[in-house]
């Protein structure tokens, strides 16, 4: 169905994780989620901060915050991107290698984080 080698796979997964967590967490995209979504932070007992999420609005607006909320559901629309793009756009393909490293350095720099 798809002609697909395994350095291309590579690229699409790195890449998709990398999107994903840009749209969902980093502070470069807060300004998309502010409208849809509320961040506070409260220490606990041990001292530590919690993150709590509130969605706001009603109707389409909410159902923005709980899409963009979840990771797991901005994944597979991220995925659906990654996966169109590569396909349909090769000519942008450089895009795709950009997201890949940044998401194996974010990957490589959240395990070494001590």
């Amino acid at each position: 169905m798809f002609d697909i080698n395994w350095i291309d796979l590579v690229i699409l997964i790195l890449a998709s994780y990398r999107l994903t967590r840009l749209i969902v967490f980093d502070e470069i995209t807060s300004f998309f989620r502010k409208p849809f979504l509320s961040v506070t932070y409260q220490e606990n007992e041990a001292g530590q901060l919690v993150e709590s999420v509130e969605i706001k609005g009603e109707g389409l607006r909410y159902w923005f915050g709980i899409l963009l909320s979840c990771y797991w559901c901005v994944g597979i629309w991220s995925s659906l991107g990654i996966v169109l793009l590569y396909f349909y756009f090769p000519s942008l393909n450089i895009l795709l290698v950009i997201l890949a490293v940044a998401g194996a350095a974010a990957f490589l720099q959240s395990k070494t984080d001590y």
